[in-house]
């Protein structure tokens, strides 16, 4: 089990816990402002973009090509961006903190 924390673009703090499937189909089932995963989490949209807590970076998982290539669009990219549907909920981001990017 993994307690995640969302804090929205109007900060807004919100704490979920989960033991698997993505961060985006956590944030879209429990109505996270700002993460609509329009693409059902196909790496093909942006709108699950999340701002990482730079000590929960690594345990986030190897970002792959098209993942970065979709980031690079976006024009709130930082070095900790990475999209919610590629981040796979284990146990080892107990504690994580993401910042929904803005738009």
């Amino acid at each position: 089990m993994a307690e995640i924390t969302f804090i929205t673009r109007d900060g807004q703090s919100t704490k979920l816990e989960a033991d698997s499937g993505s961060i985006m189909e956590l944030a879209v089932n429990n109505n996270i402002q700002g993460i609509e995963g329009e693409c059902g989490g196909v790496c093909s949209c942006a709108t699950c973009h999340v701002h990482v807590a730079p000590e929960y970076f690594e345990k986030t998982g190897t970002q792959e090509d098209v993942e970065a290539m979709m980031l690079e669009l976006d024009d709130n990219l930082t070095e900790y961006s990475r999209l919610g549907c590629q981040i796979q909920i284990t146990e080892a981001l107990d504690g994580m903190v993401l910042h929904v990017a803005n738009e």
